[in-house]
């Protein structure tokens, strides 16, 4: 691919899949919920909540430097 950001039509695609199959979508998401579901059990919400936002803010960051 000779760049990394998505274009419209690329977009568009991806939305459509997502649409006739939100399964694909439940499927990238759902690792994140358990991680959160279990920290939230072991440590609490806000040890969750706080958890979340470093990731977070990891993901931007290291995005940002790319």
């Amino acid at each position: 691919m000779a760049g990394k950001k998505l274009d419209r039509t690329h977009a568009r695609t991806a939305l459509e899949v997502v649409r006739e199959s939100p399964t694909i979508a439940l499927i990238t998401v759902a690792p994140a919920v358990v991680v959160f579901g279990v920290v939230w059990w072991l440590f609490g919400f806000w040890a969750a909540i706080l958890l979340a936002l470093v990731f977070g803010v990891a993901a931007v960051a290291t995005r940002k430097l790319r």
